[in-house]
């Protein structure tokens, strides 16, 4: 197996998870994303699955990858430690938290993982040595 088809795989499953998770905080939102906040979650997610699929294993594929992996950890840390995060009452007291808590979760676990990955790749290309 190709040492990037990990990062791959984690990279896609978080690419399915954040556009999934996205439509749960649509529908929790009282009032609606702005239609400029979609484009720009949207433009993130397309941005991260070019590095992820004909990016892969070059050294910009890599740095994408490792970007969207920020970003994908840094979304859970924001829902997490917000006023009215995931831990505050309003989410937990309404009807059907789990499904948007697990997609919260894993899409934080497969974007540290694709991080992770990613470091570990651009360290390969840095030492001469191509995931290919």
């Amino acid at each position: 197996m190709k040492p990037t088809v990990p990062l791959i795989v984690s990279s896609l499953l978080s690419v399915v998870l954040g556009m999934l998770h996205l439509v749960d905080d649509a529908l929790y939102l009282k009032a609606g994303m702005p239609p400029r906040g979609f484009f720009i979650v949207v433009l993130i997610l397309l941005v991260w699955l070019c590095g992820t699929l004909p990016l892969a294993g070059r050294r910009s594929g890599y740095a994408i990858t490792l970007v969207g992996g920020l970003f994908g950890v840094g979304v859970a840390a924001i829902h997490v430690t917000g006023p009215s995060g995931v831990t505050g009452g309003q989410l937990v007291q309404s009807s059907g938290p789990y499904f948007f808590i697990f997609t919260l979760l894993a899409f934080a676990v497969t974007s540290g993982f694709s991080f992770i990955l990613s470091v570990l790749g651009l360290w390969s290309l840095r030492r001469g040595r191509p995931n290919r």
